[in-house]
């Protein structure tokens, strides 16, 4: 048995602030009320609805998650978030246009009370959007400070025990890593600079580590994924995880690539496409917002088929990923997805995929997940990079020098592993040779 890592109780409330109230904010705390009343299960979540097997399998335990590992209850939350808009989160939820109103007007009285903080915003990166509740500052140190007030705001305002900070906010033009990141003192020096490598979404990064608040960032921008913010993150004991939440087009493909790997089929082409209507579809409608969020995409297949170990299989294929945005879809995301495969003695076949897919009704559950399990994090003691949450996000943050693990199904054994660690269970291998001794 493994020693069991000592988790503090998940006493009291616990705060989840969302920087962003559109179509995926709106969808987890509508959906979050609507388990609470009672009125639909959580599902997706795997919080929530799944198990975890625990010894042998003769030993038949396998217990909900929830029922295992000390989580939040989901009658303990409060949600917050800031956004460019004023709207509540009722009005927020029918203009997103992703729940019915029928849905949304079961939890109106619930939702309808949280109103968005004014955010932090510049559009000088993310060229899409522009609203009026926003806060006005001489300099993106102060900026940062202001989201810290909100922080410690909020808490109190609202008697929380704990806070923990999900980004669902939009995707930001594509940032290179640049020497103000380097250190805490240089990217502090560069805020009160203004400096342009310095997004706003790393100002909500940063002022929520220096209030010693977990974050986790759902968008594949910079944001933690830079030394500055891991440091200050080891230095005030608070998990960061990230990037960009994996929901549909490239779900898919953590879960078909592994298996045409597995079966040593090989690859000479996947091509992805996807048609988008929502706030998300606009912003990415921008070439350099798209570029974020293509280095986060393409980064996948690489990693899980291993060209430099398979050169026969995978060398020199060819990958081109689309967004598209296409108003009339709305929040119905659809991904076509055309893969040219090989088999015994190179005969080609092809897999073809037309997903159609309801993006925030995917991303909705995986930012309950990460609060949930970012907020066990922090009570248990771990620090800086969470990367066995990695199974939520598409281009995982790993500790320097390793590579990111994609595979949806090692993802997922590794995080219940570290679930067993923690409580101090046997790690399960699947070797299974004991029962035929």
């Amino acid at each position: 048995m493994e020693k069991e890592f000592k988790i503090a109780k998940p006493q009291g409330k616990l705060g989840i602030l969302l920087p962003g109230l559109g179509a995926v904010g709106t969808t987890v705390i509508s959906g979050v009320e609507a388990v609470r009343k009672k009125l639909s299960l959580p599902i997706g979540s795997l919080t929530q609805m799944g198990t975890i097997r625990l010894g042998k399998r003769t030993d038949k335990r396998t217990p909900k998650i929830k029922d295992f590992i000390e989580l939040a209850q989901l009658d303990d939350i409060i949600f917050g978030g800031w956004d460019i808009f004023s709207d509540n989160v009722y009005e927020a939820a029918v203009n997103a246009g992703v729940l019915t109103k029928d849905h949304l007007e079961q939890v109106r009285p619930e939702i309808e009370k949280i109103k968005p903080m004014k955010a932090v915003f510049d559009r000088n990166y993310v060229k899409k959007l522009d609203g009026s509740n926003v806060k006005k500052y001489t300099n993106k140190f102060d900026a940062a400070k202001m989201l810290m007030d909100d922080i410690a705001k909020f808490k109190a305002d609202n008697n929380l025990d704990r806070l923990v900070v999900v980004w669902c906010g939009s995707t930001e033009i594509f940032l290179k890593p640049d020497p103000v990141h380097d250190t805490i003192e240089s990217f502090e020096k560069a805020m009160k600079e203004n400096h342009p490598a310095i997004a706003p979404s790393m100002l909500y990064a940063y002022a929520a580590v220096k209030s010693g608040v977990a974050f986790a960032n759902g968008a594949p921008n910079l944001t933690v994924d830079i030394p500055a913010i891991q440091q200050l993150a080891i230095q005030n004991n608070v998990p960061i995880s990230g990037k960009d939440f994996k929901t549909g087009q490239t779900l898919m493909k953590t879960i078909l690539a592994p298996g045409i790997k597995s079966r040593m089929l090989g690859l000479n082409g996947w091509f992805s496409t996807n048609i988008l209507g929502n706030r998300d579809g606009e912003v990415l409608d921008d070439p350099e917002s798209f570029k974020t969020k293509e280095e986060s995409k393409l980064s996948v297949l690489e990693h899980i088929l291993q060209p430099d170990l398979y050169p026969e299989l995978y060398d020199k294929f060819y990958h081109k990923v689309r967004i598209n945005y296409y108003p009339p879809h709305g929040d119905n995301k659809e991904g076509w997805d055309n893969i040219d495969i090989f088999g015994w003695l190179g005969y080609p076949m092809q897999i073809k995929i037309n997903f159609l897919c309801r993006d925030s009704i995917l991303a909705a559950p995986i930012v309950l997940d990460l609060a949930l399990f970012s907020d066990l994090a922090q009570r248990s003691g771990m620090k800086g990079i969470q990367e066995w949450l990695s199974f939520y996000y598409k281009s995982p943050m790993v500790a320097k020098g390793l590579y990111p693990e994609h595979d949806l199904f090692i993802q997922l054994m590794k995080l219940k592993n570290t679930l067993r660690h923690m409580k101090g269970e046997d790690l399960i291998t699947h070797l299974g040779l004991e029962y035929y001794d």
